[in-house]
């Protein structure tokens, strides 16, 4: 069942259950209405006629036109006197009497077993409504008044409710497929964009709906998500690229020692070793670059867990593993007890990358200082500092200062230590430092 269809239904299910309510309501109360004054005329007449009327030995009663004499005074309501034996003793001459008219209710109150009462009675023509009082004693007064009248106003009423409930329900099904087409033209116009780009995987397609509504919302999410992944798709493909370029440069020196070696060259044992130094130099790069991609492609994709990580300790063991490699720098720490919630792997990650670039740019004798603060990690080292043209582009993935070509490194390092920071809902970033060096700061959200 499609979904304009559902609302056709549903709205106009919804308008018939409230028309069929409401000409329920409305029916009961005419109904109640009109045979409340029915009951109030018959009640009144039959107290009129008793109080005021003639006895059972009496010749004359109410007069119409013509000089007819009615019991009840009213030539439209009908009256008779009953006595407790149900015997008829006295009726309108012009109508004689009716046994038939004579109810238990009405002996009941002949007997004297009810003060009054009420009754329905249906002949072979009419359906009469019976009240019955008290008139002598040992005799009962009922008045009687054909209910046909209003059993015809009631069964008009109930038709011309009816109506109304089926015309309602018909243009409530009407409106409910305009609402339907209405609504469905965003969604339309949505789905036709969601298979367009399925179909031809173009990221740049959007939905351009305006409007504050909930369908317009949906379409602007969509249109955002659109444009991070093609953010996303755009960052994949360069980072490919770049993957790509960096992995050529050192196999492309490895293939061209290994095929020196393989000829017998250099001869000289001096120049041999200097190829095999290079071939190891280049194995260690080739292998950082392998590793930082790895880690990078993980820390992007697996979903490792969060827990509450002492910033000053996973400080402390990154600076205890990173002295190993410097043996030449110092590194000075004052470390404040911090805490931070995040994934503590990736948090060592981070501060072991800045750590290990500072050591790398840190001259022989150099000194780190590292300090932790809250949920903030600064490290300042002594080297030659970042160019204030450069510092834009220090976290970028595989970008390396002109005079790092001949350092270590992938260019990767800087970029997973702000990946990291994001993540947590940090930031990293760079400044000069008094005196020289650069210092780097790193936030990790949430820190006390």
């Amino acid at each position: 069942m499609s979904f304009r269809l559902r609302v056709t239904i549903l709205t106009a299910a919804a308008v018939a259950v409230a028309a069929i309510a409401a000409g329920a309501l409305m029916y009961l109360m005419v109904q109640q209405q009109i045979q409340s004054a029915f009951d109030d005329t018959l009640k009144t007449t039959a107290n009129t006629a008793r109080l005021g009327g003639p006895r059972p030995d009496d010749r004359f009663g109410g007069r119409a036109g013509g000089g007819q004499v009615f019991l009840s005074g009213r030539p439209d309501i009908f009256a008779q006197i009953v006595d407790t034996s149900g015997s008829i003793v006295g009726s309108d001459s012009q109508v004689g009497q009716s046994p038939e008219l004579v109810t238990s209710q009405v002996l009941a109150v002949a007997n004297g077993k009810s003060a009054d009462g009420w009754s329905d009675v249906t002949t072979s023509t009419v359906h009469w409504r019976i009240y019955a009082v008290p008139f002598s004693p040992g005799h009962a007064l009922e008045v009687a008044r054909p209910l046909n009248e209003i059993d015809a106003a009631l069964a008009s009423t109930r038709f011309a409710l009816i109506g109304l409930a089926i015309t309602a329900v018909v243009l409530a099904a009407l409106l409910g497929a305009l609402i339907g087409r209405a609504v469905l033209g965003p969604l339309r116009r949505l789905n036709e964009t969601v298979n367009d780009v399925t179909r031809t995987r173009d990221l740049s397609r959007r939905v351009a709906m305006n409007g504050g509504d909930e369908i317009g919302n949906l379409a602007a999410s969509f249109d955002g998500m659109l444009g991070a992944l093609e953010i996303s798709l755009r960052q994949q493909r360069q980072l490919v690229a770049d993957a790509s370029h960096e992995l050529r440069t050192p196999l492309t020196s490895l293939r061209t020692n290994l095929e020196l070696l393989a000829r017998g060259q250099p001869t000289d044992n001096a120049e041999r070793q200097q190829v095999l130094v290079e071939l190891v130099g280049q194995m260690e790069r080739l292998s950082t670059l392998v590793a930082d991609l790895i880690d990078l492609a993980r820390d992007e994709e697996a979903t490792l867990p969060i827990e509450d990580v002492r910033l000053d300790e996973v400080v402390a063991d990154a600076i205890t593993d990173v002295r190993g490699r410097y043996p030449q720098v110092r590194f000075e720490a004052v470390l404040e007890r911090a805490a931070v919630r995040g994934v503590r792997s990736r948090i060592a990650r981070a501060v072991t990358n800045l750590l290990d670039n500072a050591g790398k740019w840190s001259p022989a004798g150099g000194v780190v200082e590292v300090t932790v603060n809250g949920g903030e990690v600064s490290v300042r080292d002594h080297g030659p500092g970042v160019a204030p043209e450069d510092a834009p582009r220090v976290f970028d993935r595989f970008w390396r200062a002109s005079n790092a070509r001949s350092l270590p490194g992938s260019g990767l390092g800087l970029s997973i230590v702000k990946d990291v920071a994001e993540s947590h809902g940090g930031s990293v970033s760079v400044e000069h430092a008094t005196g020289g060096g650069a210092r780097f700061r790193l936030r990790l959200a949430g820190g006390s």
